[in-house]
């Protein structure tokens, strides 16, 4: 059975040591991503309190290794 996704704002994000990417030019516009007691963190940088989405580490693994595939590439074109 899988484990029940923790509620986002039972997390102490001052704890979090966050990663944005380095083509986010550093402005702000941004997501981060973080870990924390093995569940990944998806947050928004311009708005650093507001609780950050919950993903399993398979879900997390899913996307990355999707993005790295190309699946996601249309967002490019945003």
């Amino acid at each position: 059975m899988t484990a029940r996704k923790p509620d986002p704002s039972s997390f102490d994000l001052t704890a979090i040591e966050w990663t944005v990417s380095k083509y986010s030019g550093g402005g702000g516009n941004c997501v981060r991503v973080g870990v924390q007691d093995g569940w990944v963190l998806v947050g928004d940088s311009q708005n650093p309190d507001r609780p950050p989405q919950v993903f399993s580490p398979a879900e997390g693994k899913a996307w990355l290794l999707g993005a790295k595939d190309t699946d996601f590439d249309f967002l490019l074109n945003l």
